[in-house]
């Protein structure tokens, strides 16, 4: 079996990137506007060039095609649909997923995968996108995973819209559901005893909810800040524990393990930014699991 050329846009930490590589396919290229994040994906991707550039401005198409993709992947940037902070398509970002559909409607690979949050599904940018990969010619499968079930210890639900060039709706449903496992994955699945601790903090978005965690449970969603237990914290009556010693907050190198990064995987630059790529990133094991869905599909296709 071949190598599918692929070429990542947005490609942020690279979670994209390394999970479509770990399941057979051949990355050929990966473009992102945000320096620092460039930075630390060039750190670890070596065998391919990445490009800093502004990904909606129309030109970056005839950059794209040069690599001839047979495939284009990635996760436009989702703040404007997220559920924290504020929220709105007049910030601007959300125009990010039309120039993705854009960009594969010109080129018109054999296939997609395009990554963002739930919510995404419920905006005018979406319904536009959604129009234009029809228009192209493709068939749709539009799918809310649940990392927990699909090789990620940490609860984040993902919105996957993956299209094959005349294809039909729903072509990856059937192979993205029968893979998904019927447990969640917990920390302690994932990492036995590596972590060597049993609790941890976690900060919440306000008091009326919990802020710590066990290792017998699947990891909140990691989001793209991180701060230590404060001085007063009152407590949950959901937390996993009571607050005492020996809970902190997690490292952000347990934070990246968390999102499936391998432990051999360079964190490049400020603390604060590099945690704000993490939070961002699309885990690994979740990108993977999408890519070998999509990967078996071509394959059985192919005979």
């Amino acid at each position: 079996m071949r190598e599918f050329k692929t070429v990542d846009l947005f490609a942020g930490g690279g979670g994209l990137s390394l999970g479509f590589a770990n399941a057979g396919f051949k990355l050929a290229a990966a473009f992102d506007s945000w320096e620092p994040a460039f930075n630390l994906y060039r750190a670890n991707f070596t065998g391919h060039p990445i490009f800093q550039t502004d990904i909606s401005n129309g030109k970056i198409t005839d950059e794209v095609k040069r690599f001839a993709p047979e495939i284009i992947i990635g996760g436009p940037p989702c703040q404007d649909f997220s559920q924290a902070g504020k929220r709105g398509e007049e910030l601007g970002r959300a125009d990010l997923t039309v120039s993705f559909a854009r960009i594969v409607g010109t080129i018109r690979p054999k296939y997609f995968v395009m990554e963002n949050v739930p919510r995404t599904v419920a905006s005018m940018a979406f319904a536009k996108a959604k129009k234009m990969f029809e228009n192209s010619g493709y068939g749709l499968s539009i799918r809310t995973l649940d990392a927990s079930l699909c090789g990620v210890p940490q609860r984040r639900k993902r919105l996957f819209v993956v299209g094959e060039l005349g294809g039909i709706d729903g072509f990856l449903d059937t192979l993205l559901e029968a893979g998904q496992s019927r447990k969640r994955m917990t920390l302690r699945d994932y990492f036995g005893g590596k972590l060597g601790l049993q609790h941890y903090y976690r900060h919440p978005r306000s008091y009326g909810r919990r802020g710590i965690f066990g290792i017998d449970e699947p990891s909140p969603t990691v989001r793209g800040v991180n701060r230590p237990v404060p001085k007063g914290y009152p407590g949950h009556p959901s937390d996993a524990s009571p607050l005492n010693a020996n809970i902190r907050s997690l490292t952000t190198k347990e934070r990246s393990m968390i999102q499936t990064f391998p432990a051999s995987f360079k964190l490049v630059g400020p603390n604060t930014t590099v945690e704000q790529i993490i939070g961002n990133a699309v885990p690994v094991k979740l990108a993977e699991f999408v890519a070998s869905a999509l990967m078996k599909h071509i394959k059985n296709k192919n005979g």
